[in-house]
This record gives structure tokens, sequence and C-alpha cells, in this order.
């Protein structure tokens, strides 16, 4: 859209409307273009250096006595989809255990041949025991530029970050990407290893490089421990005590 005659005072702020509406799980860009001149016509006054004229005859009109007549101040949208919140994964465990569990995460919408990144379209490895229309996905972990698709646990808190971060584990173990569906599958091998009994949340956050995130929700459940052992005291007659001992071993210093 296209807005003129906005008049603003010194100092005063001027919000911007951006809509985003995006057909398809691809990345879209666009610029917001903000001219500004004076209300009376005159210009301003502004001494340019021979280093700085390069970079700023690109947003400024230049009037024929030296002055600027207006600027020219230009802001970058880069618009990402993101689909609807996925259904929660649950993975439970007793405490003190440790569980392996096989997660499978279907991202829709993926479309083929859109890529954001120039070095990525080359990126994609077909896999010749797939058909056709089935190839390989190279996926990362973390967030870097040169990844077709990128996945990071993320935690609502710090403090929830400290109890989960050195308890799950995360594994990629297969992927495959149906070019017919859009649909990329990634199956996750997620392991996680409680101390103790708890309920915690976290989110796993795909990306696609080309455009495009899904978040899935997922609970971490450590229920109550198996009893260690059961201890036995026999009473050696009445109103007298009965002493039994046991040890206690710490798993840390």
């Amino acid at each position: 859209f296209h807005l003129t005659g906005i008049h603003l005072a010194p100092k005063e702020k001027l919000n911007i409307p951006v809509l985003f509406m995006p057909h398809a799980m691809k990345m879209y860009k666009a610029e917001v273009l903000v001219h500004a001149r004076k209300e009376n016509g005159e210009n301003w006054t502004y001494e340019v250096s021979d280093g700085s004229r390069k970079d700023l005859n690109r947003n400024i009109f230049p009037a024929e006595n030296g002055g600027i007549k207006g600027i020219l101040w230009r802001y970058p949208v880069c618009g990402i989809p993101e689909a609807p919140q996925q259904k929660l994964v649950v993975v439970r465990c007793r405490a003190r255990q440790r569980v392996e569990q096989r997660v499978e995460m279907l991202l829709m919408g993926v479309v083929p041949g859109a890529n954001a990144v120039a070095d990525a379209r080359n990126s994609d490895t077909v896999d010749g025991d797939n058909s056709a229309n089935t190839q390989e996905v190279k996926v990362t972990d973390g967030f870097s530029a040169t990844a077709e698709f990128l996945y990071e646990l993320q935690y609502q808190s710090n403090e929830i970050r400290s109890q989960l971060e050195s308890l799950v584990g995360m594994h990629l173990v297969q992927k495959e990407w149906d070019t017919e569906s859009g649909i990329v599958t990634l199956i996750f091998n997620v392991v996680f290893a409680p101390n103790k009994p708890m309920r915690n949340e976290a989110t796993l956050m795909i990306q696609w490089t080309a455009g495009g995130a899904w978040k899935f929700p997922m609970q971490f459940i450590a229920t109550e421990p198996e009893v260690d052992d059961v201890i036995n005291i026999e009473a050696v007659g009445l109103n007298k005590e009965s002493v039994v001992g046991f040890k206690l071993t710490s798993q840390t210093r």
C-alpha cells in the first residue's frame, strides 16, 4: 500500500502497519520506504564528506543549492510463516532411570525449490534407495545459515532450562522429503534421564532456511522412582528401642 501526506510534528512517532498473510511455507521479503521532506518546501543544510557521500546518495535527495530536499529510510521486512502449533509430545520416565523414545515430526507445506540461501540449493543429497519423489534433507543442530532445516529445543524459562538441559538429549536419526505432498518427515531419538520426579515443558523449534517454522510442544514427565529397599525392624520388647543400620551412597561429591 502507499500512504502520502502524513504530517509529523518534531519528535513525533509514526507507527507503520505491516500485514503478513503468507500463502506458502517459504520466506517472503519486502521493504518499507519512508520518504520525508519539509512541509514548507525548504531544504536541510548538511555537510557531506567524501567518504560518506556514496552511502548517503542512496537515501537522500540532494537539492541544487547543495542542501537536502528529501530523506529516504529503508526498512527491510522478512516474513517467515509459522505453522499452527502441533500436537503435544509426551516423554515419560521414572526418576533415576533412562528412556529412549523415537518421535516423528511432520513438517507440512514445504515447497520444493524455494531456497532463500543460494548455497543451500546444492546441499540436498539424493538417496538412491528411495523413490523418485523422496530425498534426504540436510539438518543440523542450532541455527546456521548454510543448512536446509535447523532444530533447537527451547525452554519457557532459564529455570526450566537448568532443570532439563542436562537431562534431555535429541538426535536426528531419519529424514525424508516427499516433494509431491510437500511433507518432510523428521524422526528424532529422544533421551530422557531424570534424577528426580518432575513435570516440565519445552518446545522443539524447527526452521527452514528458505522460510517457514514449525513448533512442537513437548512435555517431560518423571514419575516417582522405584523403592530402593525395604527396611525391616524387629521389636526386642515393649518400650525398648530396636535399631537397624543402612548405608546411603551419594551420586556426587
